[in-house]
């Protein structure tokens, strides 16, 4: 049966086929479930006022309620994660083509991918954290503002942001570089050191990302935020407004140490990416020259995890393995798999390695690249063979 209900009374599982009432003029692409609470927060910062839903197609509480977190992660867990950072890479290239052509950005795409970045974030943080290891080193623009996203994510609810703010600093992370299509292709590109003269040039694209995202209809002053304060320094030698001290607010301050992170670890087609221990230790560094605020900078890295799950460590016994669990207990003691011997040059039977209960354990973190691997392939392998 078919019945009008007010955007308010509105609830996830419901089947929403048209808009009935409203003080804009947004309309849908299709009849659909409601899949989260940021589609219906969407919903409302459209002008939508009441909506038509069919009862007969409402889903049950257990088919919508959140699944328990995942203590191990699974081939499904994957494979969703993967598509959200796909379909995030997508949306992201809509982005700054409409950047580039003056448009307006659409929230509505936005909104809908970061709840469920957020929602996967909750079930199997795990899952998020492989995906992003796995890149393209062509599509480090698309990728590295999904990447900051998911990292300003994980990090927030690390740190119990309390959930109403939560989407809104993922969205301002979403955008945080949108300014970047602005900057010509040689300078954003240069695999060398910039000039003086094209490093003004580039840090304009902070400025652009200030002006194309309060344009966006519906965006939140929190999200804009974010997004301002991303190249700020507390020393007050940041850009592009020379914010300093206590003016850099707690999420300006976290959103700048998941910006440098990712961009020391991430791949481009001119560099290798660090291992994440290095990136920690420059992060480090960054907090002596303050750059970057110390304490947020360790609880950063306890909540990344010396050895992140889906990361590559070499081992005492001449073996590779990949991060499978964390152990809490003891950081440098995580649960691995292992499947590659370094001394004969070719994979072996993979063995599950609890290292707080073994006499082996990890030499350095690595990368795929430096045995000429694909991590890709590998972390696919290693999750369907468990």
């Amino acid at each position: 049966m078919k019945v009008e209900v007010s955007i308010t009374e509105l609830t996830v599982g419901q089947y929403v086929v048209e808009i009935a009432s409203q003080n804009g003029t947004f309309t849908l692409t299709k009849s659909s479930h409601i899949k989260s609470e940021g589609v219906i927060q969407n919903l409302k910062s459209k002008g939508v006022l009441s909506v038509i839903i069919d009862t007969d197609k409402t889903l049950s509480p257990s088919k919508t309620k959140p699944k328990p977190k995942h203590k191990q992660l699974t081939a499904v867990d994957f494979d969703e994660a993967k598509e959200i950072f796909n379909q995030s890479k997508q949306i992201q290239k809509k982005i700054f083509e409409d950047a580039l052509n003056d448009s307006e950005i659409d929230l509505a795409p936005i909104n809908e991918i970061t709840q469920q970045t957020i929602d996967k974030a909750v079930n199997s943080p795990s899952s998020l954290a492989c995906a992003i290891n796995i890149r393209e080193k062509d599509e480090y623009l698309l990728e590295h503002s999904v990447a900051v996203s998911v990292l300003m994510c994980i990090f927030a609810q690390h740190l119990k942001v309390d959930k109403d703010k939560v989407q809104q600093l993922v969205v301002g992370a979403f955008l945080h570089d949108v300014g970047k299509i602005m900057i010509p292709d040689k300078i954003l590109n240069k695999p060398g050191k910039l000039t003086d003269e094209e490093f003004v040039i580039m840090k304009t694209h902070a400025s652009h990302s200030i002006d194309i995202i309060k344009k966006t209809p519906g965006i939140s002053p929190l999200s804009l935020e974010v997004a301002a304060l991303h190249h700020e320094k507390i020393n007050g030698f940041g850009y592009p407004n020379q914010v300093k001290g206590d003016d850099i607010t707690k999420f300006g301050r976290m959103i700048a140490i998941c910006d440098i992170f990712d961009a020391l670890t991430a791949h481009r087609c001119y560099k290798q990416g660090f291992t994440h221990l290095k990136a920690f230790s420059i992060l480090k560094e960054l907090v002596k020259d303050n750059h970057l605020d110390g304490e947020l900078v360790d609880e950063f890295i306890r909540c990344i995890g010396a050895f992140p799950i889906g990361s590559l460590v070499q081992l005492e016994s001449k073996k590779l393995a990949i991060v499978e669990r964390r152990n809490p207990n003891d950081p440098i003691k995580p649960k691995v798999r292992s499947f590659y011997s370094t001394k004969h040059k070719h994979f072996v039977n993979i063995h599950d390695i609890d290292l707080s209960k073994s006499d082996d354990k990890i030499v350095k973190a690595v990368r795929a690249d430096d045995f000429d691997l694909d991590l890709n392939k590998i972390t696919e392998m290693l999750i369907m063979e468990g």
